[in-house]
């Protein structure tokens, strides 16, 4: 594979960019400090080691296993947080603690919120989803302060004063599984607290969990039955003032005590970066290039791949590291991006492990599987390098 040669899609003359490669290392520089860039950074020094040198730009300075906050209300798991220096550290590459602002893609340069100019070879934006509320009443979720936000409801559920929850689901959906596993939790909750509770999921989706495909659904839907909790399938809420919700298709309404909603995500929307038709996201190809002059990749929410999760980040950050590598000059010849999902679901007795097999449109396609116990990891997140990363470190702090 020669990388001088190599095009946008892998054709024709070298269309990448205003220069040519020099000598290696190679300057890589990922935006942002979630699932796909650290994922990235970590599949690069195992692909192509010291034919790059790696540059962190995040805004914050830790990544925090976000998938456990769900749970941290309950009393649940916390979320561990690890800091990006050390990561960083351990990877040998570079961190900056600074915003992506803008890309000036025919001269290979990101400008950041702190007036900062990177120039780079490579670039992968890893820079994530905007969160905003689907609905104008009821609360919309966000992990980052989940805690906060159930703390009320939760004492007022204890004093018997909610005898009604619904939790909601915006259209499109990007990733229907806290919602599930929050309803799980609240209505366990409910029957330790001994308190008569109704709990109901409104859900755009045609099956409970239906990107996992029929198998893993109907073992969903058993285990909502069993539960207790109730769920409209194929339907939209609306929520007006007092608990009142209009369903939709239909002329239906349902009254709840409370409304619990899961957020509506747009994309980022950055000067210099391409919006697809889709909210804003950035569209790729099946490299997870995106259609801009040079070497520059997507991974993660950031994207119009339509489920948002972070199996989903790590595999587009997989296939955006071979791509690189490849053109670094390592040996590694890339995979299109073949999406497989995993996930546990909480809230039961004990966990439901799903996986399957999902077409490019983010809908399902085939290997509909459940089980009790994990099919490869115990990780919420599957990632290659990522959770083995993780493992390892919690292996190494523990006492």
């Amino acid at each position: 594979m020669n990388p001088e040669r190599l095009g946008p899609e892998g054709l024709g003359p070298e269309r990448l960019g205003p220069e040519r490669l020099g000598d290696p290392p190679h300057r890589v520089l990922i935006a942002g400090g979630g699932v796909a860039a650290l994922e990235a950074a970590l599949a690069l020094r195992e692909l192509a080691g010291e034919r790059l040198r790696t540059t962190l730009l995040a805004p914050g300075p830790e990544f925090v296993y976000r998938p456990l906050r769900v749970g941290e209300p309950f009393g649940h798991t916390q979320a561990k947080t690890y800091a990006l220096a050390e990561i960083a550290r351990d990877i040998g590459a570079e961190l900056i603690r600074d915003t992506f602002k803008r890309l000036d893609a025919e001269h290979a340069v990101v400008e950041t919120d702190g007036a900062a100019e990177l120039a780079y070879d490579f670039l992968l934006l890893a820079i994530g989803a905007r969160l905003g509320p689907a609905f104008s009443h009821g609360l919309t979720i966000d992990d980052r302060r989940l805690g906060e936000q159930l703390r009320g409801l939760l004492a007022d559920l204890e004093r018997g004063e909610v005898r009604s929850i619904a939790f909601l689901a915006p259209a499109p959906m990007p990733w229907p599984l806290p919602n599930y596993e929050l309803a799980l939790m609240t209505a366990h909750r409910a029957r330790e607290l001994g308190v008569d509770l109704t709990v109901t999921i409104i859900t755009p989706e045609d099956e409970p969990l239906g990107i996992f495909g029929p198998r893993a659904s109907r073992a969903v839907a058993e285990l909502l039955d069993s539960c207790g909790v109730g769920v409209i399938l194929s339907h939209r809420g609306d929520v007006g003032e007092h608990g009142v919700i209009s369903i939709q298709p239909g002329h239906r309404t349902l009254h709840a005590d409370r409304v619990v909603a899961l957020p509506l995500l747009s994309g980022p929307s950055t000067p210099g970066v391409p919006d697809s038709i889709y909210a804003g996201f950035i569209p790729i190809d099946s490299q997870c290039r995106v259609p801009v002059p040079g070497r520059v990749w997507a991974a993660g929410d950031a994207t119009e791949f339509p489920i948002k999760h972070g199996g989903i980040a790590a595999q587009q950050a997989d296939t955006a590291a071979q791509g690189i590598a490849a053109l670094a000059g390592a040996a590694v010849e890339p995979e299109p991006f073949r999406p497989e999902i995993q996930a546990a679901l909480f809230g039961g007795d004990q966990p439901l492990y799903l996986s399957a097999r999902m077409r490019v449109s983010g809908q399902y396609d085939s290997g509909s599987q459940v089980s009790q116990t994990p099919m490869t990891s115990t990780a919420k997140i599957t990632a290659k390098y990522l959770a083995p990363y993780l493992e390892a470190r919690d292996r190494a702090a523990a006492p």
